[in-house]
């Protein structure tokens, strides 16, 4: 009887669904929406509405129409911005109606997708013509489903359930190919970083030729910053081998690299403009280098989870036959080898996600072609977590041999 009252009053305490959604998510807007009003405020040197309001939008993959043409090319570091503000608003929402399961969670996150929804079609209104309310509503409700729903999902334990009724191969596999795909970007980043480093005296000159202060030029800077994810993604993707484009008829990759014409934009002046040459190529071997660190954390990972998971059954049985302490090789190759298919689709998806129109005309193509850095990718990212996987299980278990020698 006591805790049929209890529960009736926690559930008397929780807040109706949509209230919570529309705190959650008005909260989750403002705080992606106002930072970026105020770069293109900087940028343009007063308060631009309809500008700054349409950036936000372009950030959420609603395509914008300019006088230039359709401007597509989401800056995906305010998207990740969004991304992680909507995710939260997931989260907090499951919290505030007591979400346990699959069912409250979802409700949760459909809330804040309608919210989202409405509020991305009041954004379309203020661009003055910029996007169109009906479609950056739909665009706006879908993107915060997915990611509200991840936070929804993840608070509720929902996500964890379904984890761990997965088989431990794919598990593992799924864990390797996501790190992989990470390391990858990141020499993506470190490249595209030194590239810009060493063509500094260019950029330089280009960001002073705008002419708006300094506060522009910090407007300007902070707007290439948002970029900035879209151009290590075009670095992954140049280092993995398909490379990427910047205007119809164009190729930077490392075997050819064919340009036109480039906008005034400081960090174009990083674009190489040859094919790789010298000691270059061993640059080529980032990605693979990264599929055999995450190789190697498999193992590692592995062997230690096995061997904790033996110390706590020799506690309840010291009469256990000796075992090795390492996992054995067929669900540490099948997980290295699947996690190459788990990098690829991740790589392509993320450069489908950094490409985009930047006008009409030449420009209307830029960015890297998601469904031909899958296969290489996931190739190489294979080959190189195969190599480390294997080689990092030979030296676990000869140092297992080696203790059980000295009697360890």
């Amino acid at each position: 009887m006591a805790g049929t009252e209890v529960a009736g009053a926690a559930a008397r305490r929780r807040a109706p669904v949509l209230l919570a959604a529309t705190v959650t998510t008005t909260w989750a807007a403002l705080v992606s929406y106002i930072p970026v009003v105020a770069v293109v405020g900087l940028v343009t040197g007063h308060l631009e509405i309809p500008g700054g309001t349409g950036a936000w939008l372009l950030a959420h993959g609603v395509p914008l129409s300019t006088n230039a043409g359709r401007f597509g090319l989401v800056p995906l570091g305010l998207s990740v911005l969004a991304a992680w503000r909507v995710g939260r608003a997931g989260v907090h929402t499951s919290r505030a109606i007591g979400a346990r399961r699959l069912a409250p969670a979802g409700l949760a996150a459909g809330a804040v997708a309608v919210i989202y929804g409405l509020l991305g079609a009041l954004a379309a209104v203020l661009t003055r013509g910029l996007a169109e309310p009906l479609p950056a509503g739909l665009t706006l409700a879908g993107f915060g489903l997915a990611f509200a729903g991840i936070g929804a999902l993840a608070e509720s334990r929902v996500l964890r359930r379904a984890a761990r009724r997965l088989p431990g191969v794919l598990r593992d596999a799924l864990r390797t190919g996501t790190v992989a795909a990470l390391l990858v970007l990141g020499a993506g980043a470190a490249v595209a970083g030194v590239a810009l480093a060493v063509s500094g005296g260019p950029a330089s000159a280009t960001l002073a030729s705008y002419h708006t202060g300094v506060l522009g030029q910090a407007g300007v800077t902070l707007l290439c910053l948002a970029f900035a994810p879209n151009l290590a993604t075009w670095a992954a993707a140049y280092l993995i081998g398909p490379g990427f484009a910047l205007g119809s008829g164009t190729t930077v990759s490392a075997a050819t690299v064919k340009l036109g014409a480039l906008p005034a934009v400081p960090v174009l002046a990083a674009l190489p403009d040859q094919a790789v040459s010298g000691v270059a190529p061993l640059l080529l071997g980032l990605p693979m280098a990264g599929g055999m660190a995450a190789g190697w954390l498999l193992v590692r990972r592995r062997s230690r989870e096995t061997a904790t998971g033996l110390g706590r059954g020799a506690a309840r049985d010291s009469t256990e036959p000796d075992r090795p302490k390492v996992p054995g090789w067929g669900p540490l190759m099948a997980a290295a080898l699947l996690a190459g298919p788990v990098a690829g689709v991740l790589l392509g998806a993320v450069s489908w996600a950094s490409g985009g129109p930047l006008g009409s005309g030449r420009l209307a193509v830029a960015g890297p072609v998601g469904w031909t850095v899958v296969p290489v990718a996931a190739g190489v990212v294979a080959f190189g977590a195969l190599i480390a996987t294997a080689g990092a299980r030979v030296l676990a278990g000869s140092r297992t041999s080696r203790r059980r020698a000295r009697g360890d």
